[in-house]
């Protein structure tokens, strides 16, 4: 039988409805499991053992008596160290933050599952104010990899990942700022969204500005879905926040069990390297066959570069001033005591002016254009997640890389925080050496259902099932309360 803390959401909804077993069934063997195996990884800084449960006794009496509140009653859930959740500290990974708060609001996303009665579990690893593609901080070290805890898990929602991908709970919601969702869903065969900007409201206001997006984390794609209809839709607080969905992004996910030919019509343009990246040969071969996948769908695929060059030098300018402005709230000699390489990051673009702003935003609009034009020929753009499998734990880039920074081997992901399209990572394979590989796709803005869509689509028809079991190995413990 299959272990509780192992089943999606959709599974434990539907055991909870049948009465097969009830949300303290599954809260207790997710806790069992954090317990078990949260050394191995350090996914969690925080666990609130005793307030996930009262949460999982509310739910079970809801059940009970055929009256759960929302989409989400009773699933155990984990909250990125990034967001605002009431009676809990945010500490986003930096030792400039207080623990005594006062920690008195939730930000939307988690008012928003609260109100669904998720069983909330508690908060996940993120690197100091999430500023980069690993998940390791000054203060409460590394999260590794549950397939391998010598490597990373990725960043910056690595905790995130990490805890989903070892059955610490069915789904995570994390943040992506330049592919902080996708990357570590790649590293860890995974799935994360990044929707259309503004669809998953904010607050506080990111530094990151218009970079920075919510996003749910799962083990499928149909979880994915019905997490985004948990946490997407209007909030007066974000002043850039779309309007509500109009309609669920689960909806159109139904039918695909049974169709022949699920992309029959979709025009899908294949771009191994963006036109400026570099492949680990594994990881194109495999995005190679899920590519071969979706044509088998009835997609019509060409092998094609959209006309973009790499934004990397604006998207630096926009992120690290992004960056200096966190420091501000702390004071003169806050930069001393933070991550290093933020340090470097924050000296570097220290003189930035507003021209340099200004001419970074201009290069960011353009590419808006380019991906726009590219959109009127392809519904969809498929591209490797992440053009390596994940590396050394200890290590901030693979070893011989030329660069350190994180940017550097991720550049199939921050392009789309400049244009603020929606985005998917789907495991599609592992290597030799049994990493995941993951495929991102990535659709025109305000398409997420075509995305959602199209990443079922291929997950159906590929078959793969990617549960890796924890190797135990010594790590700090998450606070449990």
């Amino acid at each position: 039988m299959t272990h509780l803390a192992e089943l999606t959401a959709v599974e434990l909804l539907a055991g909870y409805r049948s009465g097969e077993f009830t949300p303290v069934d599954a809260t207790e063997a997710t806790l069992e499991r954090i317990e078990a195996h949260n050394d191995a990884v350090n996914a969690f800084v925080l666990v609130d053992r005793d307030s996930a449960l009262d949460s999982a006794r509310d739910s079970a009496r809801r059940w009970s008596e055929g009256q759960p509140v929302g989409p989400a009653d009773g699933v155990p859930t984990s909250i990125k160290d990034i967001f605002y959740t009431k009676g809990w500290p945010t500490l986003r990974g930096s030792s400039l933050i207080d623990e005594a708060g006062p920690w008195e609001q939730d930000a939307p996303c988690v008012a928003r599952l609260r109100e669904a009665g998720a069983v909330l579990l508690g908060k996940t690893a993120s690197p100091e104010f999430a500023w980069k593609g690993t998940t390791d901080s000054q203060r409460f070290g590394a999260t590794t990899n549950p397939w391998d805890p010598s490597v990373t898990a990725g960043g910056s929602s690595g905790g995130a990942a990490a805890a989903v991908g070892s059955g610490m709970g069915p789904w995570a919601v994390g943040t992506d700022g330049g592919g902080s969702v996708r990357i570590p869903a790649a590293f860890t065969g995974t799935v994360a969204i990044k929707a259309t900007y503004g669809t998953v409201p904010m607050y506080p206001a990111s530094p990151f500005g218009t970079l920075a997006h919510a996003g749910p984390m799962a083990r499928t794609v149909t979880d994915t879905a019905l997490l985004l209809d948990v946490i997407s839709g209007f909030d007066s607080r974000d002043w850039s926040a779309l309007p509500s969905p109009s309609r669920s992004f689960t909806a159109d996910l139904q039918s695909l069990e049974t169709e022949s030919s699920p992309l029959a019509g979709v025009r899908i343009g294949y771009s191994p390297t963006l036109g400026f990246g570099t492949n680990d040969p594994e990881v194109e071969q495999r995005v190679r066959e899920a590519v071969e996948v979706l044509a088998s769908l009835g997609a019509e695929v060409d092998q094609v570069d959209p006309d973009i060059e790499d934004p990397v030098e604006a998207f630096h300018v926009l992120w690290f001033t992004g960056a200096a402005k966190v420091l501000q709230a702390y004071g003169p000699g806050a930069l001393e005591k933070i991550d290093p390489g933020l340090r470097e990051g924050i000296e570097k673009y220290a003189d930035a002016t507003a021209l340099d702003y200004l001419s970074a935003t201009a290069v960011r609009m353009d590419t808006g254009v380019r991906m726009g034009n590219f959109h009127q020929r392809y519904d969809l753009l498929v591209t490797p997640t992440m053009p390596i499998p994940a590396f050394d734990a200890a290590r901030q880039a693979p070893e011989g890389w030329p660069s350190q920074l994180w940017t550097s081997w991720t550049p199939y992901t921050y392009p789309f925080n400049m244009t603020q399209q929606p985005a998917v990572s789907v495991p599609c394979g592992l290597t030799g050496s049994g990493l995941p590989v993951g495929l991102q796709i990535v659709a025109a803005r305000t398409r997420d259902h075509s995305l959602l869509r199209a990443a079922r689509a291929y997950e159906i028809a590929s078959g793969e099932k990617f549960s890796a079991p924890v190797t135990p190995v010594s790590r700090g413990a998450a606070a449990v309360r």
